[in-house]
């Protein structure tokens, strides 16, 4: 099962992993500063975009950035449209086994079931062409 998540996002309102339940939950750990999560960025806000009718919500956590302001411009600049907890110290990842979610390979990617289950868990950049049928396949499971 995925950890309890919550905090704020990069606005300053409360968001919560719980809030996604019942829904396939695409986590990703993401960082300004971080060259892959600039290449992944787009394809996410895509499939983002094109998988939420499908019961689907994306989910990030923005990690390292003490300035949420580097963060939000990131954000902007990448047109990604789902919420992102602020995690500069990397609290919430150490709530992951680090075999699922290691806190030192950013970006990270995990599929979470309906049922609150951790089902995919990618290390690394990946793209929508990788990251689709995964989805995909967790979205159909009956819940």
């Amino acid at each position: 099962a995925a950890p309890a998540l919550a905090g704020q996002d990069l606005d300053g309102k409360p968001v919560s992993l719980d809030g996604f339940r019942g829904q396939v939950v695409v986590l990703n750990v993401w960082g300004s500063w971080c060259g892959p999560c600039r290449a992944e960025a787009d394809d996410l806000a895509r499939l983002g975009e094109s998988t939420r009718a499908q019961g689907v919500r994306f989910l990030g956590i923005n990690t390292r950035d003490r300035d949420r302001a580097a963060a939000q411009s990131f954000v902007r600049a990448h047109g990604i449209g789902f919420p992102s907890l602020h995690d500069p110290d990397g609290e919430l990842l150490l709530r992951f086994p680090p075999a699922l979610l290691n806190p030192q390979t950013i970006p990270s990617t995990l599929v979470i079931d309906r049922r609150g289950r951790i089902a995919v868990s990618i290390g690394g950049a990946v793209t929508d062409e990788e990251l689709g049928p995964l989805v995909a396949r967790v979205a159909q499971e009956a819940s």
